[in-house]
């Protein structure tokens, strides 16, 4: 699939040039993290770190989550690292589950626990970093390593930018894409192909559920807590609503209650959507539906269960947006603030091996993160996973995620709450919309707007 590049009208280092530090209390638990107050005098002077004279260490720690199941993958590179330079060495420490548990850690740390040397900031929330002081820009020890920062993919480069600095460097970013078993499209008598519209998927469905295929449902909601105010911006954006237009919260709408009437009778009983309890894309490797939404993350682990042809395909539009409609998300790296200067120069020197082009291939063969570098050679890769160039090719339509979700603190565990009413319980749309909004609000006018 493809379209023309609508280049988005204010990034988000354009939205937080602008906003100062409005986003700072907000992007504090843009997935349900901890909440931090930051003071209203606005950013501070940014000020680098001196790494002249300095040697760097010979042992640095490296927390991570491991997203994607790249546990194996970065040990593997961490491996490969030591090898190449005898006497270092890089502990690779499990610290969370997800991108939550790992931020709890790393904010307890703050307060006398043990601080890693380098760590994964999830791209929503590496600002309550920034705004703690617990990282460091990285602008003068990019320089002084080496990496040249062009060569990373610019829209993912600019989500770790404020105030004239680089606080984190990209890693394990990813899309949403539209999955589908080709061996069910074929039994209904589909176009190999994603849908166009979510319409037009409405279209599909009933074929689907005909066809003797064993499904339970034509679709998969993904499951809620973790990815309803993620990836049910597509919804919200292809009928021209959202959860919210810059602070301004949309989601009660007349287009974004649409956008999820939609939804919430394609999940109503007997309908042609199910939600699922856990992992939407191990519902699909099982068989057990014929499509969902799920992270490109997700896409290695698919393909390697699946028994089946895997399809995929760029996000649906709407009735009324067909691009762009697809949200970013992933993961970056980041350096703490309060660890000598030896480990963070040693700590940016692995980063520019991890993140080298030949590294970030063997990442996203292994788990289907996005390629981070331009000069990456993805030929391999696209020849071994043809279904890797969608998820490439998105990226030239995708926009900035909605501030209700990043920016307000706990946002996106409401929005959740709010479609965990809607699919499972079948709740008055717009009136649960009006309880979202009054909450979004409410956190807008005690948490965000005091620091504008």
């Amino acid at each position: 699939m493809t379209g023309s590049i609508r280049m988005p009208e204010l990034d988000r280092r354009g939205f937080l040039r602008l906003t100062g530090m409005a986003g700072a209390a907000a992007a504090v638990a843009a997935c349900g993290g901890p909440t931090v107050t930051a003071p209203g005098s606005g950013p501070a002077a940014v000020e680098q770190v001196d790494f002249t004279g300095v040697t760097p260490a010979k042992t640095i720690t490296f927390w991570s989550n491991n997203p994607g199941s790249s546990g194996p993958v970065t040990q593997q590179i961490i491996d490969a690292y030591e090898a190449a330079n005898p006497g270092m060495k890089v502990n690779l420490v499990n610290a969370g589950q997800n991108y939550e548990e790992i931020a709890q850690k790393f904010q307890t740390a703050q307060t006398g626990g043990q601080v890693p040397d380098l760590v994964v900031l999830s791209d929503v929330w590496w600002f309550r970093y920034y705004m703690q002081r617990s990282i460091i820009p990285l602008d003068s020890v990019i320089e002084a390593v080496g990496i040249d920062l062009s060569d990373y993919r610019e829209v993912l480069v600019k989500d770790y930018q404020y105030n004239g600095a680089q606080w984190a460097i990209p890693w394990a970013r990813s899309t949403p894409l539209f999955y589908y078993n080709k061996n069910h499209w074929q039994a209904a008598g589909l176009p190999d192909r994603a849908p166009t519209t979510w319409q037009e998927f409405a279209e599909w469905a009933p074929r689907l559920q005909a066809a003797d295929t064993g499904a339970q449902h034509a679709f998969q909601m993904p499951a809620l807590a973790d990815y309803a105010g993620w990836t049910f911006q597509n919804n919200l954006w292809g009928e021209g609503g959202g959860w919210s237009r810059d602070f301004e919260v949309i989601c009660d709408s007349p287009e974004s209650v649409s956008a999820l009437e939609f939804l919430k009778q394609a999940a109503a009983p007997g309908g042609w959507a199910g939600v699922s309890a856990k992992d939407q894309a191990n519902d699909l490797s099982a068989g057990a539906v014929s499509a969902t939404v799920s992270s490109t993350g997700s896409l290695a682990g698919v393909l390697r269960t699946a028994q089946f042809p895997v399809g995929v395909g760029f996000l649906p539009g709407g009735s009324k947006v067909d691009k762009p409609v697809c949200p970013t998300g992933g993961a970056g790296l980041g350096i703490p603030k309060n660890i000598p200067k030896e480990n963070q120069l040693a700590a940016a020197q692995f980063i520019k091996f991890l993140t080298s082009p030949e590294n970030c291939i063997l990442f996203s063969q292994e788990t289907g993160y996005l390629p981070i570098r331009n000069s990456a050679n993805i030929d391999e890769l696209v020849t071994k996973t043809p279904q890797a160039k969608v998820a490439i090719d998105q990226l030239a339509v995708t926009r900035p995620q909605d501030n209700a979700r990043v920016f307000f603190p706990g946002g996106d565990g409401e929005m959740a709450k709010a479609a965990a009413k809607i699919l499972n319980e079948q709740a008055d749309v717009t009136e649960t919309m009006q309880a979202l909004k009054a909450t979004l609000n409410n956190i807008y006018e005690t948490q965000v707007k005091p620091n504008l």
